[in-house]
């Protein structure tokens, strides 16, 4: 059957003055089993507490909806059998749709921490604090929809925020608890345990290294905390993998290192700004293992053109272990602590090649500046164009032979992303027209703009037609 994976929301931190207060940190954990006798064990003080830095979120959108129309009524022979002729089509009036889900709050004055997915399409954002039946009306700080994160702000004084942990402090089997307001029924607590760690390729976000719990999280849950057992947040509860849209069990939270991390870029900048290396990277898997001395890490298989990689001479078949120190144990991994460091940081990595070692200083730029990684680039359509040189087809492996214009990026959201261009594709002709530069591409763009064309890629040797406006 085919699985489906429902969102849902939660979060938490502490600010002062519109920064985050990471200080506000619980003591030191200690994992043990529970051995008084003669006692009820109860978590009542301590949920008590983090319940009331959860927060219910209601958002409404307006949508302008027309009432459906079949064209056959243009024609005035079907106008004058039922009696239209001459009337004007109604509008239906706008509408708003409700949703629900929840948040937490990270200071004192009202900062909050939500999914980007609850608030994401909202005209009016609502939050009710527990305990209270006023609501506020929310302004959006920022909104990171890689990440699934989102900050609002109400206008308030002296909320408890939660306590944040740290992912160092999570470990496999923790009692958690999940907060939240599922199904609009109130606020609700569910208990379960940390089920695995740093799980990736769910297909929910674009960086993802989840916590899976088996606490009961539900369409409403969004944006609301996962705690542990001493009522300090671990992460932030986003979806559910779900055959039926009910809890089966398998649940996944952001983790609050990632949470601290793009929630402090929001909160500064409105926006998040991530490291860009300019690698394509792929596991250690046992067939390669024989190759390294290291037996974790990942492996660089392809390096951009003037990328940050380049200029570091990185080389294909460099393993990565380490950076700034800190252990790489898969290619998410890299992924997810490359893009945690921002622009025009400088990091360490530490590389196997050959079976020896050795440490690369490397300066990062800006995953979302094109021009710092890619160079001169034409960009026309959501494409981002680049002449398909003799240096470029040595360094991608294309045959000497091919001609086109290489597609160097393509703009998420765009008309080239959703007819489905992709970066490494060479266009090779567009209608009628054979495409061997970029100046050929940007002449016939701009010769059939505004109408659908067909347009002829190289993809990896086979020919896909593609068609677009």
């Amino acid at each position: 059957m085919h699985k489906s994976i429902i969102l849902s929301t939660l979060l938490s931190a502490s600010l002062v003055a519109g920064t985050i207060n990471f200080d506000n940190a619980p003591s030191k954990p200690e994992h043990r089993l529970p051995n008084g006798k003669n006692e009820i064990l109860s978590f009542h003080k301590i949920l008590k507490d983090s319940m009331n830095a959860v927060v219910n979120i209601s958002t409404k959108t307006v949508v302008q909806s027309n009432q459906a129309h079949n064209r056959l009524f243009n024609d005035p022979f079907f106008q004058e059998f039922f009696g239209q002729r001459g009337q004007p089509r109604q509008q239906a009036p706008s509408h708003k749709d409700n949703a629900l889900g929840s948040g937490v709050i990270v200071s004192s004055d009202g900062y909050i921490v939500t999914n980007n997915h609850v608030i994401a399409e909202a005209d009016e954002i609502m939050v009710m604090v527990n305990g209270s039946n006023k609501e506020y009306k929310a302004k959006v700080i920022g909104k990171d929809k890689d990440s699934d994160l989102a900050v609002i702000k109400i206008e308030a004084k002296n909320l408890e925020a939660i306590k944040l942990s740290s992912i160092e402090e999570v470990k496999l089997g923790d009692v958690v608890f999940a907060i939240g307001n599922p199904f609009g029924v109130g606020q609700t607590v569910t208990q379960g345990i940390v089920s695995a760690l740093n799980k990736s390729h769910v297909g929910i976000n674009k960086y993802e290294n989840f916590i899976q719990t088996d606490a009961s999280i539900n369409p409403g849950n969004s944006g609301g905390a996962l705690i542990d057992s001493r009522g300090a947040l671990i992460g932030i509860n986003a979806a559910i993998l779900s055959q039926t849209g009910g809890n089966h069990g398998i649940g996944f939270t952001i983790p609050i290192d990632m949470v601290r991390n793009v929630v402090t870029k929001l909160i500064k900048d409105g926006k998040v700004s991530r490291g860009f290396m300019g690698v394509n990277i792929s596991d250690l898997t046992p067939n390669l293992e024989k190759l390294y001395t290291h037996q974790e890490g990942a492996i660089v298989t392809d390096i951009q053109v003037n990328s940050p990689a380049a200029k570091a001479s990185l080389k294909r078949g460099d393993l990565i272990y380490l950076v700034n120190g800190k252990k790489i144990k898969s290619s998410s991994d890299l992924q997810r602590i490359i893009t945690s460091f921002s622009p025009d940081e400088s990091i360490k990595l530490s590389i196997e090649r050959d079976k020896k070692t050795f440490v690369q200083e490397l300066t990062l730029s800006s995953a979302n500046a094109a021009s710092n990684v890619l160079g001169s680039l034409t960009e026309i359509e959501g494409l981002r164009l680049a002449e398909l040189s003799n240096h470029v087809k040595k360094t991608y492996q294309i045959d000497q032979n091919v001609v086109g214009a290489l597609i160097e990026g393509v703009l998420e959201g765009s008309q080239a992303d959703m007819s489905g261009f992709m970066a490494g594709d060479i266009i090779i002709q567009i209608e009628n027209r054979s495409i061997e530069t970029v100046k050929d591409a940007k002449q016939a763009f701009n010769a059939f703009k505004g109408h659908i064309k067909r347009v002829y890629v190289n993809r990896e040797g086979f020919i896909v037609l593609l068609v677009t406006k």
